[in-house]
């Protein structure tokens, strides 16, 4: 079994974090303040309090997953490890100062797996003396309970990284696709994009409301593609159809390849979303708790399958 860390202490290291203890699996995190680790700790114990909240797991489970974490600004912990997640903000400076910790403190077969969602891998592979050895993990938020990983790789990512990276997921009960080069937005961020340009569009064109595009893709394709995937439904329906609904639709799509009025006055105003108050939506009229429930609650049955310790 590999012994984990994960470098950095934000909000994806701490529910990767959360993961792993919640496998019964010790995890190592490294942080770069004191403020921080605190952070970590905090939220680490705020998803065990949403578990439990939810009946997923019982205090016992925390207190044991807990007993399972170590939390420390001393990169010399990496001492041991044999698969290290990094998890640090998104510049190639930082990460490039974690690969050289990586490269003196863990095992010298070490994997890196980067959960990077916007750094191209070869631009990675270029940070660090063991390129062989590093590839991205890209998970989706919330980290600890979606069960999708991307794997990238790069010209030089060993094959044995990989095989080692997907085994580690897999016993982490995710469902995981391999790019077998990196591409802007890798997949999913990639097909999100393409959604938020033309919902924009639609709300710009004053066609309907952010509220309305929610429910059609709450209500029809993201119910129809949680249960069939979209290339199944693209052959469910044909090549003929799709060619004929393509003429009529395409034309009319959203091309831009700048960023849009709406968000262009949303940041001039201030106005940028949920930590802001306000974005498309009034979030002074939202619940908080019940929002995050709602970002949380499609995935508690995967959480019936980790192999609590306690």
């Amino acid at each position: 079994m590999e012994k984990i860390a994960v470098y950095g202490s934000g909000t994806i290291g701490s529910c990767q974090a959360t993961l792993i203890i919640g496998h019964g699996l010790p995890c190592v995190v490294i942080g770069h303040s004191e403020a921080g680790l605190e952070r970590c700790r905090r939220a680490v114990a705020r998803n065990w309090d949403d578990l439990i909240a939810e009946g997923l797991a019982s205090e016992k489970n925390k207190q044991a997953a807990m007993a399972l974490l170590t939390i420390t600004n001393d990169p010399a912990a990496l001492a041991g490890c044999t698969f290290v997640f990094e998890a640090v903000a998104e510049g190639t400076a930082q990460k490039q100062a974690v690969y050289q910790a990586i490269e003196r403190y863990a095992t010298p077969e070490a994997v890196t797996a980067s959960c990077t969602s916007s750094i191209d891998a070869e631009v990675l592979a270029k940070l660090t003396g063991r390129p062989e050895q590093l590839l991205i993990a890209h998970p989706f938020q919330p980290v600890h309970m979606l069960p999708l990983v991307e794997v990238v790789r790069h010209q030089r990512t060993s094959e044995e990284s990989v095989s080692r990276t997907m085994a580690l997921l897999e016993t982490l009960h995710r469902q995981v696709v391999v790019l077998n080069r990196s591409v802007p937005g890798f997949l999913v961020n990639r097909f999100a994009q393409a959604l938020f340009r033309e919902a924009i569009y639609l709300i710009e064109q004053d066609v309907t409301t952010a509220a309305d595009i929610d429910k059609a893709v709450k209500y029809a394709m993201g119910m129809r593609y949680a249960s069939i995937g979209l290339l199944e439904y693209f052959d469910a329906v044909g090549f003929d159809l799709e060619s004929t609904i393509a003429r009529n639709v395409y034309p009319d799509l959203c091309g831009t390849r700048e960023i849009q009025s709406l968000v262009k006055a949303g940041l001039a105003s201030g106005k940028t979303g949920q930590a802001a108050g306000e974005g498309l939506y009034d979030w002074s009229q939202k619940d908080a708790d019940d929002f995050r429930r709602r970002k949380q609650s499609p995935y508690f049955d995967g959480v019936k399958a980790w192999t609590m310790p306690g």
